[in-house]
């Protein structure tokens, strides 16, 4: 018996965050093993930096559709390393943003290749594993889409 594989939906959520673990464990092995001072979970306010020269805490929040006071935690521990800095909006200056540091951006520059790889590692995982794999993706968009419209403990609870 495969206890995951046999359950199905009713073990969904572990599957996912089972698989999200193994992943993101393996990555910070992989900038470990190549002496890279970075975290996964820096990675969406860095790859949003790297994309952008400054932005707000709102701005990422509403982006990665997190709490304000998570990114904020994020930002002060990321500002603590020297890694960003805040600095006074351009266009509104009773607003702060964020942007890389110099030594943000160098970091910046170590991590990129690790990304390259990682995108070429998952879509060589999604090969292997077959047609549906190409299709998870696309199938998670429409659950998350799904849950936007209703919740799962609505969902849960209209069947109690």
């Amino acid at each position: 018996m495969n206890f995951y594989q046999d359950l199905g939906f009713l073990v969904f959520g572990s599957r996912l965050k089972r698989l999200g673990n193994t992943f993101i464990n393996d990555v910070n092995r992989i900038y470990k093993n190549h002496k890279i001072q970075f975290d996964a979970s820096w990675f969406p306010v860095f790859y949003i930096l790297s994309q952008k020269d400054e932005v707000s805490i709102k701005e990422i929040s509403n982006s990665l559709k997190v709490s304000h006071s998570a990114i904020s935690q994020l930002a002060s521990s990321l500002q603590q390393k020297g890694l960003i800095k805040s600095v006074t909006s351009k266009t509104d200056a009773r607003h702060k943003n964020i942007m890389l540091t110099a030594k943000g951006r160098k970091l910046l520059e170590k991590i990129k290749p690790v990304w390259s790889a990682l995108e070429k590692a998952m879509n060589e995982l999604a090969e292997a594993s077959g047609s549906s794999s190409k299709k998870i993706l696309k199938a998670l968009t429409g659950i998350e889409t799904s849950l936007e419209e209703k919740g799962f403990f609505e969902r849960i609870e209209t069947h109690l």
